[in-house]
């Protein structure tokens, strides 16, 4: 999932809507997964968030596509890696849980139905909450982002330099652990190991140039946002206006229907 988190420019319904329109989506279909324990509507919401990241490749040229990868590619692609992490927690989740009648029982272990249950929703909350955020975050702007934090939500500009910082520092990070095992790789590291223990032997060494040059790049940026004169950013200083359409009330109206459904279910 290289680069899950940044940002993809496009042309789609998504990329025109109003940021906050784009964040009040996300957090309701988050949140409408958290409060439902139906697997057909989890499952809904997976594809709805499919269906969102082929909504965010309308419009763009075949040459686009080719040239860089799409939001729906990346959609895929998260899904992907949040299915496998799944699999290691719906595990844990029947191995721990030994409370319900059991189902499978080997021995003196059982397989409880309230194990396999927990596990199930598990997985199916962490695609169906996972998911939206981070194509919302692929489709907006960082900038444009907290610009709506601090005019429409009138949060701190600190704050939302904060929180916009920390999500670009995430795919910079994982840029700079891609370079530095690939310089690993040159000196003739095999990283391609299938035993976990050795892999993880061999990835934590790394973690200490990784956490340095971390620290120099959040020093530089430290300095070249006072520089800019971080200091009297106000709400008054953005430049650029957004304003909603009838497309983002719609937008917002059909995330709320999303979260009243799941609370009746």
């Amino acid at each position: 999932m290289k680069g899950f988190l940044d940002y993809l420019p496009g042309n789609s319904i998504l990329h025109k809507s109003h940021p906050l329109a784009k964040l009040t989506v996300a957090i309701a279909i988050c949140a409408a997964a958290f409060v439902s324990s139906s697997y057909i509507f989890l499952g809904s919401l997976i594809l709805l968030n499919l269906l969102l990241g082929l909504i965010g490749d309308s419009n763009t040229s075949k040459n686009e596509r080719k040239n860089r990868p799409g939001v729906f590619k990346r959609t895929i692609g998260i899904f992907k890696g949040l299915f496998k992490v799944s699999i290691f927690l719906f595990i844990l989740q029947i191995l721990l849980i030994r409370k319900g009648e059991p189902v499978l029982a080997i021995k003196s272990f059982a397989i409880t139905d309230r194990g396999l249950n927990n596990g199930a929703l598990l997985v199916l909350r962490l695609i169906a909450a996972t998911l939206p955020l981070s194509i919302m975050i692929t489709v907006t702007n960082l900038s444009d982002l907290s610009n709506v934090l601090v005019n429409n939500l009138h949060l701190p500009y600190k704050y939302a330099f904060t929180f916009t910082t920390a999500i670009r520092f995430i795919p910079l990070f994982g840029n700079e652990m891609n370079n530095i095992m690939e310089a690993q790789i040159s000196r003739g590291v095999d990283f391609e190991t299938k035993n976990p223990f050795k892999k993880i032997a061999l990835v934590l060494p790394l973690c200490v140039p990784l956490l340095l040059s971390s620290v120099r790049k959040i020093d530089s940026t430290s300095v070249a946002t006072e520089l800019r004169g971080f200091h009297l950013r106000k709400k008054g200083s953005n430049s650029k206006s957004y304003k909603f359409r009838f497309m983002d009330f719609a937008f917002v109206l059909f995330a709320l229907a999303i979260l009243a459904v799941g609370i009746i279910i």
